[in-house]
């Protein structure tokens, strides 16, 4: 086994400096917000959703938009509005009178990454035609069904400050999203920084450094990162831990707890610990890997009671205890 942590840590080791220089460019237009460009990258390695969360002014659209630039891949950025039509993301079929045929005319879902800007603004029809396009990598057009290629991520952002002209997502499409981000305010140094670049126009342009093929090569180094039987069953742990408390001596949080996380927590658990083990180096996870993921993959899927939110318990407040209260092996 330790001959086989050798030889991942060796194949990990061998894709550092792509991943140096893909931070490395996006730190051109980035300053700080260290947590959101890791999730972006986890998301990027594991092909997984994500959904960032924050006020305006935050970075998060810049930040998409930088990780695409970064890349040699088709990007798209859709802006989510209470009018836009399912045919604005997927595609239409389109009539032609010449011949009295109809041809299909492709939305913008048919890119490699999708910025899905204010992705709450847009109403159930489309949230349901993204919802497939997340899900099946697929989506269908007048009855034919058509392949999205790949790589394919979402990355979507909303607004939590603002109810008027939103839509709340369902939450079969929630649990879509592998990570769900929150952003927070950056610091004094780092704000000073993002000034001084504004004021003095000193970015520099972010150049293309990763091709479709080296995302799938580190993609398929990321599979290989070694999880021991013990750090899989406190994943398991975690999850259980969210459905029964008092399963960890938390019989408290019971009754603030309306649903669990689900199975697909569980997986994208274990699947976000590895990429965190793979950019920091490791050809192995540890629970710490586990532990700093956690927040992210369970946070949208574990559902409070009114009670909890009479009591001013957030998910986070609740994943928090569980987290201190399961054992670490």
């Amino acid at each position: 086994m330790q001959a086989d942590v050798q030889r991942i840590k060796d194949r990990v080791a061998e894709q550092a400096d792509l991943i140096d220089r893909l931070q490395g460019e996006i730190r051109k237009a980035i300053v700080g917000q260290q947590e959101m460009v890791s999730r972006l990258l986890v998301g990027l390695l594991s092909g997984g959703h994500i959904l960032l969360e924050g006020v305006p002014g935050l970075a998060k659209t810049l930040a998409i938009n930088t990780l695409a630039q970064a890349l040699s891949v088709r990007f798209q950025r859709i802006q989510f509005t209470p009018d836009l039509l399912p045919a604005d993301l997927i595609g239409t079929m389109i009539y032609v009178p010449s011949d009295g045929s109809f041809t299909t005319r492709k939305g913008p879902i048919f890119a490699n990454l999708i910025l899905a800007d204010e992705v709450n603004r847009a109403p159930s029809k489309v949230q349901s035609a993204l919802l497939e396009a997340m899900q099946e990598q697929q989506v269908t057009i007048g009855g034919e069904t058509y392949p999205l290629e790949k790589p394919f991520l979402v990355l979507a952002t909303q607004n939590p400050i603002e109810q008027e002209g939103t839509y709340p997502l369902p939450e079969a499409q929630v649990d879509r999203f592998m990570l769900k981000v929150k952003i927070t305010y950056p610091e004094l140094a780092e704000e000073r920084k993002v000034l001084d670049m504004a004021i003095d126009e000193t970015a520099r342009p972010v150049q293309p450094v990763l091709q479709p093929q080296d995302i799938f090569a580190m993609q398929e180094v990321v599979r290989m990162v070694y999880m021991d039987e013990q750090v899989r069953d406190y994943i398991l742990a975690i999850v259980q831990a969210t459905r029964q408390p008092e399963s960890c001596k938390l019989a408290e949080l019971a009754p603030l707890i309306e649903f669990g996380a689900s199975p697909r927590a569980t997986i994208f658990l274990g699947i976000g610990a590895r990429a965190l083990a793979f950019l920091q180096g490791r050809g192995y996870v540890t629970p710490q890997d586990v532990k700093d993921i956690a927040q992210d993959v369970l946070r949208h899927r574990v559902l409070l009671t009114y009670e909890a939110e009479a009591e001013q318990k957030t998910s986070e407040d609740v994943i928090g205890e569980i987290l201190s209260a399961v054992p670490v092996p």
